[in-house]
């Protein structure tokens, strides 16, 4: 019995970003250099394979510094943590390596400015997903209010309309964030925002490679983690922008096989925290059932490249 002919669109760019690839890099180096077990704060990069195998290296992975002794050196993930955290682990003369995304970083100083500058900052940004709390936590406490949502902007409680600013999480929705920009801009004239977008170019990039597969799909499946914000977004992208079934898996195993039934096309994209490995044990999944047709949808090309700290770069 042959299998039945199934179309797999698979987006590009998908998977590892540049600061993911750049945190991992991090954990690696810093193994190489001092030994195990190195400590992490909050898991690396959202995804359970990848903190798995770093688990499998030696990494041992913590959510509180506290949790951490004086004599290992500690890693904070590519989150961000908030000022707190380093200003801790220098006052306990920890040996200690940011892995925190460098375009997250520019937030920071973004928000840094802003407050130098007398404003108060708005951020846009999903309530306690770790980068959100690392943004906020790098000014005193009620310099940063939190908005999800249009409709948290008509209830925001603001110290002087004249005097704000605003930031975003790099890893949302590039259209829900446009709606929250211009409800902010609408009911706050005066307000700044950056100079440049906020979301990440990783983000911006497969949400549009998202967007351009969607229409051909019967079904779409995003290989993430559910704790995986850009991950989340994806599904959200794929949905809105006309595919029926989308769905996050964290791997093959995770396919929901009924649900596919019948289908003629599906799409493949993955979170910016998700390794080639687990998108292509999904597409082998697929060639064990299907006779399958491989097609690219590419819509844009991808170069970054981001430097470890210079601490991992000398000798120990």
């Amino acid at each position: 019995m042959t299998n039945p002919p199934l179309t797999l669109y698979l987006a590009a760019p998908r998977g590892f970003c540049a600061g993911v690839d750049r945190a991992i890099k991090i954990v690696e180096m810093a193994l190489e250099k001092w030994g195990a077990p190195v400590f992490v704060r909050h898991e690396i990069v959202h995804n359970k394979y990848v903190v798995d195998s770093l688990r499998d290296k030696g990494a041992v992975f913590v959510e509180e510094l506290h949790e951490c002794p004086d004599d290992r050196p500690v890693i904070f993930s590519a989150h961000g943590v908030p000022k707190a955290v380093p200003a801790e682990a220098a006052k306990r003369e920890m040996i200690y390596v940011d892995a925190t995304c460098p375009l997250v970083s520019k937030v920071h100083i973004e928000a840094a400015r802003h407050h130098d500058n007398g404003l108060q900052m708005i951020m846009i940004g999903h309530e306690g997903h770790p980068e959100t709390v690392g943004t906020m936590g790098q000014l005193p406490d009620g310099e940063v209010l939190l908005v999800e949502t249009v409709d948290d902007v008509a209830s925001v409680d603001v110290r002087d309309p004249e005097k704000l600013a605003f930031v975003t999480q790099t890893t949302l929705s590039v259209d829900d964030t446009i709606d929250i920009v211009a409800a902010l801009q609408a009911r706050f004239p005066k307000i700044v925002g950056p100079h440049k977008e906020d979301i990440c170019y990783a983000t911006t990039n497969r949400q549009e490679a998202v967007k351009a597969m969607a229409p051909k799909c019967d079904a779409m499946l995003v290989v993430g983690a559910p704790n995986s914000s850009n991950s989340r977004r994806l599904v959200e992208v794929g949905s809105k922008a006309g595919c029926g079934y989308s769905q996050l898996v964290q791997r093959a195993l995770d396919i929901d096989w009924r649900a596919l039934d019948g289908i003629a096309s599906v799409g493949i994209t993955a979170g910016a925290s998700a390794p080639e490995e687990l998108i292509t044990e999904v597409i082998d999944a697929f060639r064990g059932r299907y006779d399958v047709n491989v097609e690219m949808v590419e819509t844009a090309v991808e170069n970054v490249e981001f430097k470890v700290p210079r601490v991992l770069r000398v000798p120990a």
